[in-house]
């Protein structure tokens, strides 16, 4: 049987380098036109599943690089990022987000920045904004977790959805990489993309990226705890209160990710934005130029 791991490009085009961090060592991407629009940084940080890396942003990032600089990276444990066997946890997530945005005002200098997340990785970014609220101009969640149902959640500070034990069993060597092996099957990435798409007419660049990137050493550590529920934030609507910059929330209506609910608590927030597209969770890959335009349209009012 041939073991050999698979060689990965770089997940978008670029600059490409590795940032050590708390978090480890962190894949980061980066890009800017000679001559910028503007000089204010973009940061766009990935959802979080098996197959997660900076992969699934490319069409915002290519679409940005050619107006202003734009920086994207691969959050711990996912893409070419540090995949060692350690806790994964919303913390760690958090400080890989400031540990980038950090570096972003080393390199442009001491202003806020625009940041888009995706996903899961909305809840990251929303505590990094609550915690480090000068360093962001504006953040737009795109598709984000925290909203399905009714039921908020205002848990301690700093609290998961971990369920007890699941971990445990789920990383059990006997049978934890194999399973990761089972969900990262050529047509079962297939199948969650068209789960995400709500079509089958899935991005099939990031199919194919998908089924080399999961076959890195490592990268059954991180989903693992995803899939325990670690990674997800148990004070996740506190954080969604605190945020007391311009926000943008977007979401598409088919798919497996359509119940957001939970966003009628925010809509009377004047800080607080809202679109809907007619496409699956990552609508700037089915809409690009509706997607950049109602964008463009909200940073240019934040």
């Amino acid at each position: 049987m041939n073991t050999t791991t698979p060689a990965v490009p770089p997940a978008l085009p670029g600059e490409a380098f590795d940032l050590d961090s708390a978090a480890g060592r962190l894949r980061v991407y980066r890009s800017a036109p000679s001559q910028a629009a503007t000089t204010l940084p973009l940061l766009l940080v990935h959802s979080v599943n098996a197959a997660g890396s900076a992969r699934e942003v490319r069409p915002l990032y290519e679409h940005y690089r050619q107006h202003r600089p734009v920086i994207a990276f691969d959050l711990p444990g996912f893409g070419l990022s540090e995949q060692g066997d350690r806790p994964y946890s919303p913390r760690l997530m958090t400080d890989a987000v400031l540990a980038v945005v950090q570096e972003l005002r080393r390199l442009h200098g001491p202003v806020p920045i625009d940041t888009l997340a995706v996903s899961l990785g909305c809840e990251f970014l929303a505590r990094a904004a609550v915690e480090s609220p000068a360093s962001f101009r504006s953040v737009a969640l795109v598709s984000p977790t925290g909203f399905s149902g009714t039921t908020r959640r205002l848990g301690p500070p700093g609290s998961t959805r971990k369920l007890p034990g699941l971990h445990a069993v789920l990383s059990v060597p006997l049978w934890g990489a194999s399973l990761f092996r089972a969900l990262t099957r050529p047509g079962v990435i297939r199948f969650f993309l068209e789960k995400t798409w709500g079509s089958k007419a899935i991005d099939e660049d990031l199919w194919r990226y998908d089924t080399l990137i999961t076959r890195q050493p490592g990268a059954h550590h991180a989903p693992l705890h995803f899939l325990g529920g670690g990674l997800f934030s148990g004070d996740v609507n506190a954080l969604y209160d605190a945020l007391a910059m311009p926000v943008w929330m977007s979401h598409g209506t088919r798919g497996d990710f359509v119940d957001y609910r939970g966003k009628a608590a925010y809509t009377a927030r004047p800080n607080w934005r809202f679109d809907v597209f007619e496409a699956g969770a990552l609508p700037y890959f089915e809409l690009p130029a509706d997607f950049m335009r109602r964008y463009d349209a909200f940073l240019a009012s934040a």
